[in-house]
């Protein structure tokens, strides 16, 4: 499936490899559980999460890893956390032959909500 025709996270799950696609599931879960009051929708042709109409998280798959991205200031909250994971300029790659780590990833979804919602409008 083309990328730029997805719409859903559903849709964008289809065209994943098993293992590729339970993890992609565990970290959507993770990010539903922490943020219960979040919509997901796809931006930059990736799953996203967003609370009061600004971004929460957002992730990927790839080949060898699942791609995370909190904005700026997730992983600059988290920065001692995700030292142990490769990591670009707003991302974090979490390895795929290893367990994903799902609490982390609810910490700093948590962390996003409370930082999204203490924003004045």
């Amino acid at each position: 499936m083309e990328t730029s025709k997805i719409t859903t996270i559903d849709e964008y799950l289809t065209g994943f490899p098993t293992l590729t696609r339970e993890y992609l599931n565990q970290v959507r879960e993770a990010i539903q559980t922490a943020a219960p009051e979040a919509e997901e929708s796809i931006s930059y042709a990736m799953p996203a999460f967003k609370l009061k109409g600004k971004s929460l998280v957002y992730f990927a798959g790839y080949k060898g890893h699942i791609g995370f991205y909190a904005t700026p200031t997730g992983h600059k909250a988290f920065e001692k956390d995700l030292s142990v994971y490769k990591q670009g300029k707003g991302s974090v790659q979490f390895p795929l032959d290893k367990p994903m780590p799902l609490d982390l990833i609810a910490r700093i979804t948590k962390f996003r909500v409370e930082e999204t919602l203490k924003k004045k409008n």
